[in-house]
């Protein structure tokens, strides 16, 4: 039986390399107030209760852990850059997905709203790499550990972290911090994305960050 061919520098490369404070940010994907408003609320009641009960104040703990820590959060959003909503992509124009240029739908949930020199990335598709120039961003901020939260866990998340793989990020989604529709989306969702990321829970990852942030002030 052959063997599986094995570069020579492979055993350093591993997905649980603990992440370094000063190369690494948070992306926080589309927790805004789209997300609560009456229309979604009324097509899925338990969906706003656990993002408004559970999820954003975990997103919250998170993004303080992560300040504290010197880690750069970046956000982006659902929002075009015209009021009409014309520079949409195509797949949104036809799924009826508008939010206008600086519309109350576009913010950022107040409880995990970005301080005045965070960077916010409106985007008019699913992907975040797709239609804005968050690679270019990272890369300019030194970025090679990138953890993902948000919403919605099979949608935008879920494409956040497989191009964020693809262009040679370690990636970590942390999955108390994320929420879609129904808990068979979450579960399916994270078993279908986890082989391009690890997997933590927001416990773990604070741990993870405080332990790096220690060992990086002590070295």
């Amino acid at each position: 039986m052959s063997l599986p061919l094995v570069h020579p520098h492979e055993t350093a490369w591993r997905r649980d390399r603990p992440i370094e404070p000063e190369a690494a940010a948070l992306l926080v994907v589309d927790v805004q107030n789209l997300e609560i408003s009456p229309p979604i609320e009324r097509e899925h009641p338990a969906f706003v209760a656990d993002l408004q009960a559970r999820v954003v104040p975990n997103i919250a703990r998170l993004i303080a852990g992560c300040r504290q820590a010197g880690i750069e959060v970046v956000y982006t959003v659902v929002e075009s850059l015209t009021r009409d909503g014309r520079d949409r992509s195509l797949d949104h124009k036809l799924s009826g997905i508008l939010v206008p240029k600086g519309a109350w739908e576009g913010q950022m949930i107040d409880a995990v709203a970005p301080r005045d020199d965070e960077i916010v990335l409106p985007k008019t598709s699913s992907g975040v790499f797709n239609s804005t120039n968050i690679d270019y961003v990272l890369r300019n901020l030194g970025v090679r550990h990138l953890l993902v939260v948000g919403v919605l866990t099979d949608q935008c998340v879920d494409m956040a972290v497989r191009d964020g793989a693809d262009r040679g990020y370690y990636t970590i989604c942390i999955s108390d911090c994320c929420s879609t529709y129904t808990a068979d989306r979450q579960a399916n969702a994270l078993q279908a994305f986890g082989g391009y990321c690890r997997t933590v829970t927001l416990e773990a990852m604070l741990a993870e960050i405080a332990a790096s942030a220690k060992k990086t002030r002590v070295g």
